[in-house]
């Protein structure tokens, strides 16, 4: 999963609403450095980045990529998941995609201490609407490129989007099939911390 869902998952509570994306910043033991229910949602996102990485539905996703492009067929999921989220926002929450993103913006726009990197690109993300524009399928050429420079191989993700056109309809349907478990997981896991 990508920073929107993350963010989707992550609960209302402007804490663990950060935390859930701080997990993708934050690296290592937590050590109480940030406040505990920041690192709560940190927490949760390591646990759905590996629930989502042992489900069998994204095995099966991973492998309707080419051998040779299965090693990041997880990172091209992950941002194609956030495009089906987005498109399909309606299906999974109640509040309005663009609402949702505002209220996203305004929290990381108050927050004083950001982890380094999100410091950084949070005004970008803001400003470019990162989130919302994710309804876009066009727009993940933009993301992919953006990821490819942050590789050593850059190389390893060129033709990304035309896969991901290819693979348009089934991967769609691995969303529609996996979202709903990850939900009910997400579920389990708060219902466990009560």
């Amino acid at each position: 999963m990508n920073y929107l869902a993350h963010l989707h998952l992550g609960g209302d509570a402007p804490a663990t609403l950060l935390g859930s994306l701080y997990g993708d910043f934050v690296k290592g033991p937590l050590d109480g450095r940030w406040p505990a229910d920041i690192e709560a949602g940190i927490r949760l996102h390591r646990r759905i980045d590996a629930f989502t990485d042992a489900h069998p539905l994204i095995e099966r996703a991973k492998a309707r990529f080419p051998q040779e492009r299965r090693r990041l067929a997880g990172i091209l999921l992950d941002v194609f998941f956030d495009h089906c989220l987005a498109r399909d926002w309606n299906q999974f929450s109640d509040e309005p995609l663009d609402r949702f993103t505002a209220r996203v913006y305004r929290l990381l726009a108050g927050e004083a201490r950001l982890p380094e990197r999100l410091a950084l690109i949070a005004p970008r993300m803001a400003a470019q609407d990162w989130l919302g524009s994710y309804r876009e399928f066009a727009v993940l050429e933009q993301v992919i490129a953006g990821m490819g420079r942050r590789l050593s191989r850059p190389q390893l993700l060129a033709g990304g989007m035309a896969m991901l056109e290819r693979l348009y309809e089934p991967l769609s349907e691995d969303f529609q099939r996996f979202y709903p478990e990850l939900q009910r997981f997400v579920d389990a896991q708060g219902q466990a911390l009560r």
